[in-house]
């Protein structure tokens, strides 16, 4: 997939929509979306690094643009 044909705007609107849908994922849908975003996370005393995978913001969002009922399912 090439990661320049999603806008930071249909990256922004796939995450919109993912919101109202997250409690009803199963469990394993959720894992693996997490891992389909975030690279690593670095907990510290007094701060939290997050690393978001954008290739992963950019499939997350090309996979809400389908239709239901070609989404991948857990």
């Amino acid at each position: 997939m090439d990661d320049s044909s999603i806008t930071e705007t249909e990256v922004r609107e796939a995450l919109v929509q993912l919101d109202p849908l997250w409690d009803e994922l199963f469990p394993p849908e959720q894992a693996r979306i997490v891992q389909l975003l975030v690279e690593w996370v670095d907990v510290a005393v007094e701060s939290i690094s997050i690393r978001l995978r954008t290739e992963g913001m950019a499939s997350l969002a090309t996979e809400l643009r389908q239709p239901p009922e070609h989404r991948r399912t857990a």
